[in-house]
């Protein structure tokens, strides 16, 4: 009896061997497998979108990203190389755009969405990181910050690719942003073929994770957790830091020329209209986070909520909360060309009213 159990055990073990040598011959990394169409990619979770011109562009899980050239009514699913979830995407023009996610990926798109290319993955970005300030430890090695930031370097690629990007921003077709964990920021001036790492320039020494950046017309702000809030000083190249009135998460910034607005955990929203030197608080009356934002043509802010709420801030007034019939979580705001909110998050993509 114990020949016969001794037998099966081997024959098992032989069976999965096999099996696992199987799997592991036909396993394709998800930054190597280009996203699947599905039917039912405009029903799952989606978590940015972006206006390209007139047309909508929505980015999620799984590498879909979808487009829409009827102010949302229909959407096609565009050509992507990659399946990992999507986090974020931005257009510099109708033709330009790029977006970023999980494991370090940023793609790049010149047809104004239609189809994508990968510039950038976290395979890469560890050895992007340690050579950089390998090089310039080489050059000041009595700087312990460059020493510092090296290591980080060959920390993350002893990781692996596991490097989320959580936003990303371009002031043209040549200049942009990307942020994620743990102060993972990276720069480029060449339109994305080549990236600098900004470690050292986000006064960030507790390595906080990077969750937004928004352009208010004349101020690039970054937010991140635990209060971190930040503005861009082209003359210094770096971000400087400004004094937080929350201490809490912050999920996004939205604004205009002279005025700024930063949102995140429990309802919490402030203003500065002094370049982020004073904060006043705009009473959202709700506990739950505030997760999108985008401004009609009217000039009002509509704010949402992870429950789906929507808040609204006409010029100069507090907070208002907008009566819905039925409500989903949103992750990503714009607005169409009819000038309708256009909001997607766990369940897809839906479309309101701007009034």
């Amino acid at each position: 009896m114990r020949a016969i159990r001794r037998y099966l055990q081997l024959a098992l073990g032989a069976w999965l061997a096999l099996q696992s040598s199987a799997w592991a011959s036909d396993y394709v990394d998800v930054l190597d497998l280009p996203a699947k169409p599905s039917a039912l990619a405009v029903h799952s979770p989606l978590l940015d979108v972006a206006r390209a011109g007139d047309r909508l562009v929505t980015v999620g899980q799984r590498g879909h990203i979808l487009y829409s050239d009827d102010d949302g009514q229909h959407w096609q699913q565009a050509q992507v190389p990659v399946s990992v979830d999507l986090n974020a995407v931005h257009f510099a023009s109708p033709s330009l755009g790029w977006a970023a996610g999980n494991d370090g990926v940023i793609l790049h798109s010149a047809d104004g969405g239609l189809t994508w290319r990968k510039q950038l993955d976290g395979r890469q970005i560890g050895a992007l990181v340690h050579d950089h300030y390998s090089t310039l430890a080489a050059a000041e090695p009595e700087n312990e910050e460059w020493a510092a930031l090296a290591a980080e370097g060959e920390r993350l690629i002893e990781q692996g690719a596991d490097k989320p990007f959580l936003d990303l921003w371009f002031a043209d077709a040549r200049n942009g942003f990307a942020v994620g964990v743990f102060n993972l920021i990276l720069a480029t001036r060449d339109g994305g073929q080549t990236w600098l790492p900004l470690q050292d320039r986000s006064d960030n020494p507790m390595g906080l994770h990077l969750t937004a950046l928004g352009y208010t017309g004349d101020a690039l702000y970054l937010v991140g957790e635990q209060g971190l809030l930040r503005r861009w000083d082209a003359a210094g190249q770096r971000f400087v830091a400004l004094d937080s009135p929350y201490a809490g998460t912050y999920f996004g910034v939205i604004g205009k020329p002279g005025e700024v607005l930063v949102y995140g955990l429990r309802g919490h929203v402030f203003r500065s209209r002094d370049g982020g030197q004073n904060w006043r608080e705009l009473d959202s009356g709700l506990q739950v986070s505030i997760t999108a934002a985008a401004r009609d043509r009217a000039g009002r802010y509509q704010l949402f909520t992870q429950a789906g709420h929507r808040l609204q801030a006409e010029e100069g007034s507090a907070l208002r909360l907008i009566p819905q019939q039925s409500q989903s979580p949103v992750a990503g705001a714009t607005l169409s060309a009819a000038d309708d909110l256009i909001l997607v998050g766990s369940r897809g993509v839906r479309s309101l009213s701007g009034e």
